[in-house]
């Protein structure tokens, strides 16, 4: 009995293991920046900065660091993504040094400076996939531009809203 549960394991991590998924195009750098990249019609870098800083907050990020003299800031967001079936499973095949993804940090990272009469904001999210003993599992930056444009449009929406003093 116990040669047959080990022979389906195996079986089964082969194929599993054998799927083929075909890569992503890669983007240029040059893509990369620009979508990471808003420029805003105001030349108050502490205005956008400011800005900047409540979106992350609003989005449930805790600024780490912010080097206002530089136009740095640095933040982070932690999401739970621990799966009770992915603990079972891996507590029954690996006992006590069984591993599984607990959670997501979200890094974001924004650098803030004047160009022109405009404020330039370089904007980027990286994901950690961090594993039950918070060893990194996975980390990719986080080329969704959908989620760039949102963010940049509430960013611009929070510099109205402070100009006018709303």
């Amino acid at each position: 009995m116990k040669k047959i549960v080990v022979f389906s394991i195996l079986t089964l991590a082969v194929f599993t293991g054998c799927t083929y998924s075909a890569p992503e195009s890669p983007m240029t750098q040059l893509q990369v920046r620009e979508m990471q990249s808003r420029e805003f019609d105001t030349k108050d870098t502490k205005l956008v900065t400011k800005s900047v800083m409540n979106v992350l907050q609003d989005e449930g990020f805790i600024i780490k660091n912010a080097v206002l003299d530089l136009g740095l800031i640095s933040a982070e967001r932690y999401i739970d993504i621990e799966n009770s079936n992915d603990v079972f499973r891996s507590r029954f095949f690996s006992g006590q040094y069984a591993r599984w993804n607990k959670q997501y940090i979200i890094e974001a990272s924004a650098n803030i400076s004047e160009y022109g009469n405009q404020t330039r904001v370089r904007l980027n999210f990286q994901r950690k996939t961090i594993d039950n003993f918070g060893s990194p599992v996975d980390v990719r930056t986080v080329l969704d531009p959908a989620l760039y444009q949102s963010f940049f449009e509430k960013v611009s929406k929070g510099i109205f809203i402070q100009q006018e003093k709303i």
